[in-house]
């Protein structure tokens, strides 16, 4: 890994919040991401510890040339992909702020949304961890996806029959997206996603980050598992709201899936009895064979460019199952 810049001299007691950044393949909307950190944020002691995860379209050399002589700033190139967990893992070991706030690049800060966070989180400290809403890239429409209840294996079993996606306002059958809560009320949650996951630094110590295992997706799920054997409470603002782009890095949809699929069957595994994670992942196993084959039936019937991609997606991720189902090791 290539340092750019030293650590800011500021004094750790002074700063509220360590901003964490990984950016990967996503110049522009890194850009931005920072500058609505600065200027949403001038209230807040904060510092961003920034590291590019060996990005091809000159996103760390953009990111320097405008913030480099910033000295809350601290960037880092690194020459290999650590991915998202191991990259928060290293720079987390760098920062000196009271809490922790990872961020994804491909965010948008909105009306002091970060102020507002680290406020709520004083507010309801004995939570450990916070986080907010996240919002399309209107600024109005909300994407929900800013946090999840725990992975259960009825939720598995309800989504791969289809129950969650067609009874998806119902909390008991699509239990996993809390049904159509539209996350504008204060609530305790399963856990908090990391485009915008705000926790204690001495929580993150305790738990010593994300779980080696990880790459990305998953990750923070199982962090705040084992957090919530220390007490922590994840809780969720309305009051903090963020434009995020989603997978704005990610080179297509399908292999996004196969992440995500990796990323629930590790968990199963660390978290689940060998029964249930043995029956979960040969769900997941099923909900892909059949949803391959739905698609590549529908594809006969209706010829759309839409369904053909559809069903070419599902096919890869099929294909790609000997990679998904071993799930993460530390190896990886």
């Amino acid at each position: 890994m290539t340092q750019d810049t030293g650590a800011p001299e500021h004094d750790s007691a002074m700063i509220d919040v360590s901003i964490i950044v990984v950016s990967y393949n996503t110049r522009e909307m890194t850009l931005e991401c920072l500058r609505s950190v600065v200027a949403q944020s001038p209230e807040l002691s904060f510092e961003v510890l920034f590291v590019d995860n060996q990005s091809t379209d000159g996103s760390f050399d953009a990111v320097r040339s405008e913030f480099g002589a910033d000295d809350r700033f601290h960037l880092i190139a690194s020459e290999v992909n650590l991915g998202f967990a191991r990259a928060n893992n290293v720079l987390a070991k760098q920062a000196r702020g009271r809490r922790l706030l990872l961020l994804n690049p491909d965010t948008v800060v909105l009306d002091h949304a970060l102020q507002r966070l680290n406020a709520f989180a004083d507010e309801r400290s004995e939570c450990g961890i916070w986080g907010g809403r996240t919002m399309k890239a209107d600024g109005v429409t909300l994407d929900p996806r800013s946090c999840w209840a725990d992975l259960t294996l009825h939720g598995v079993l309800f989504r791969t029959i289809g129950l969650s996606k067609l009874l998806s306002s119902s909390e008991f059958f699509n239990p996993h997206a809390y049904g159509h809560w539209q996350r504008d009320s204060v609530r305790h949650v399963g856990f908090v996603t990391g485009c915008l996951l705000l926790i204690d630094r001495t929580l993150w110590q305790k738990l010593d980050g994300f779980a080696p295992e990880f790459f990305m997706y998953g990750e923070e799920a199982e962090l705040c598992l084992r957090a919530k054997a220390f007490g922590a409470t994840p809780i969720i603002t309305p009051d903090a709201a963020i434009i995020h782009y989603v997978g704005a890095s990610a080179r297509t949809k399908w292999q996004t899936r196969v992440k995500i699929n990796r990323g629930e069957i590790t968990l199963m595994r660390l978290h689940w009895s060998k029964p249930r994670a043995f029956i979960g992942r040969e769900l997941i196993r099923f909900a892909t064979a059949l949803r391959m084959a739905c698609f590549w039936a529908i594809s006969k019937v209706r010829r759309t460019e839409k369904i053909r991609n559809q069903a070419s997606d599902w096919k890869n991720i099929w294909n790609a199952r000997s990679e998904w189902l071993a799930g993460y090791s530390r190896n990886d």
